[in-house]
């Protein structure tokens, strides 16, 4: 009687114990050649060609397990077949005729997600990297700059509070002291949430620059790797603009400005979207002369005219410059310092600087990928295109988060790259973007979701909107700063909430509750006529409903 080889997919194995037990499970169903793992969720064994597959997948559950997926070897040997325990999975392709299902370039938020998703599905994956583990957000992005921008905060508030009657001040900084505790932090989340998980759930990982060799195979070093799917994951890097003189006078991106142990004496930054003012605005607060430059005339121009003006407002009560409506012409170096030479309202226009910082966009890592071995198609910018199931333009290729220049945020990077994986192998989920949460981590911070109300208009709605400042919310209040707003867009017909928009310490939190409105189609009477907790900001949302109809600051404290 011929057999074949199985491979099952198994959750709630946590111990030596569970292996013992999954593997008489499976004798006593007629397998043999039992090995099972619990560190990687998984048992392989022989059984005879016609083996009821029902039965062995009871005798785990029977056990005490829960049998996620089983496949077994084509007779061919060319394949698999999927006997998925659970109807519906998408079924993983050939681990015979190729190395893997499924090969990711690259190693962060994207690549994780879908190398998890991949082998809860029970494929064969490899990751493939070619520098540090884990990606843009936790060595070089998110977690590094939230948590020296939280530093920056605690330090300003030391030596500029509201409060009457505490005398607190701001000491010497040591600069090269919060960098390291960064670089901590930085090296422990990258071990425990990104290289111990390589182990735990069981995927190869090849270090290398790798290249499309066919549209099947990737070429890292001398290796030639081979894969039923590819997942294009490689992320983005900071854009450099084409400005006269400005690689010769050298220059900062996010990445070097968050290794800086030494604080420069003054910074102009090219840009002013979310990481300009993240970072200008942490560079000021440490007691760097910060000046802000965009080409737009209008700062924020994307997030409404409320928000770009009360957010200018801010930043030039913190001492920071802010010139919009600039021509860039050249850089020079000078004796101590860099020149950049502007044009401003039409006048010719000198900034001196130490530092110059560059955050004027990203853009995708694509150049070592050699896509055109393979037939992919790239955008204009480099970037990868890619349908609403995440595939190029060859289906078996697909790619997931910044390298599409979809969204820049790693939720949106994660979201797509457990899509992708699951579409790789066989499924046909699409990718919804049309309600995703941004958060500008500024103090106070910006958040916002839905439409705008100049792109409402534009999409066709008859639009009413809201705006009710920030001094009529009492969290505010006692807190003693009202700097900021909210702003609800609404559909005057349907009073469906479109978009909301926030200006407020705390803004990225309260967005969620604001997402969740926009993504449901909430109206405005919902949420003025839900609870709110009182002295949270989330109150706010609840009072700028509340003035679509009525004057909130004639209202008693909890009164609605």
């Amino acid at each position: 009687m011929s057999t074949r080889e199985f491979y099952m997919r198994i959750e709630g194995m946590s111990c030596p114990d569970c292996e013992v037990r999954v593997k008489k499970a499976l004798e006593g169903a007629g397998g043999v050649d039992v090995k099972a793992d619990f560190r990687h969720g998984e048992a392989r064994f022989k059984a005879a060609g016609s083996a009821d597959t029902a039965k062995l997948i009871s005798a785990v559950r029977q056990a005490g397990y829960r049998p996620v997926s089983v496949v077994a070897a084509d007779p061919t040997g060319t394949g698999i077949s999927d006997l998925a325990a659970n109807a519906g999975r998408p079924r993983p392709r050939a681990v015979h005729a190729r190395d893997y299902d499924l090969a990711i370039v690259g190693s962060g938020g994207a690549a994780f997600a879908a190398a998890i998703r991949a082998r809860d599905l029970g494929a064969r994956v490899v990751m493939i990297e070619r520098g540090i583990l884990g990606g843009t957000c936790v060595n070089i992005g998110c977690i590094p700059s939230k948590t020296l921008l939280r530093a920056g905060e605690i330090y300003h508030v030391a030596g500029h509070h509201p409060f009457r009657g505490i005398t607190t001040e701001a000491g010497p900084l040591d600069l090269g002291a919060m960098v390291r505790q960064k670089d901590e932090l930085v090296a422990d989340l990258r071990q425990h949430k990104y290289a111990d998980l390589v182990n735990e759930y069981g995927w190869d990982l090849v270090y290398g620059e790798a290249a499309f060799a066919d549209d099947h195979t990737l070429q890292v070093g001398e290796r030639m790797i081979t894969a039923a799917a590819v997942l294009i994951a490689t992320g983005a890097r900071p854009a450099v603009p084409d400005i006269p003189g400005l690689h010769e006078a050298g220059f900062l991106t996010s990445t070097t400005a968050l290794a800086l142990d030494r604080l420069p004496g003054s910074v102009a930054v090219i840009g002013a979207g979310y990481v300009a003012l993240e970072l200008g605005q942490l560079l000021s607060r440490l007691g760097a002369r910060v000046t802000l430059m965009q080409r737009s005339p209008v700062l924020l121009k994307n997030y409404g005219p409320e928000i770009g003006a009360a957010m200018a407002e801010v930043l030039s009560d913190e001492g920071i410059e802010v010139l919009t409506g600039v021509h860039y012409r050249y850089v020079e170096q000078g004796p101590g310092s860099r020149r950049i030479h502007l044009e401003l309202n039409g006048q010719p226009y000198v900034i001196e600087t130490e530092e110059i910082l560059v955050a004027a966009g990203r853009q995708p890592n694509t150049e070592a990928l050699h896509v055109e071995r393979a037939g992919v198609h790239l955008g204009a910018r480099g970037e990868i295109g890619v349908d609403a199931e995440l595939r190029t333009n060859v289906p078996h290729i697909l790619a997931a988060g910044d390298v599409t220049l979809g969204p820049q945020f790693v939720y949106v990077a994660a979201h797509e790259g457990g899509v992708a994986a699951e579409n790789a192998l066989g499924a046909h989920k699409q990718v919804d973007l049309s309600v995703v949460p941004a958060v500008t981590f500024t103090t106070p911070a910006i958040a916002t979701v839905g439409l705008t109300e100049t792109a409402a208009r534009a999409a066709g709605y008859d639009v009413r909107t809201s705006v009710l400042p920030l001094s009529a919310v009492p969290r505010a209040l006692v807190n003693h700063d009202t700097r900021g707003l909210f702003k609800l867009v609404a559909d005057a017909n349907t009073d469906q909430v479109l978009g909301v928009h926030i200006l407020a310490e705390n803004a990225g939190d309260v967005i969620h509750a604001a997402t969740l409105a926009v993504k449901f189609h909430l109206t405005v009477t919902d949420l003025a006529t839900t609870l709110a907790p009182y002295l949270t900001m989330a109150e706010g949302l609840r009072l700028a409903a509340q003035t679509f109809d009525r004057d909130v600051t004639k209202l008693s404290c909890c009164a609605g």
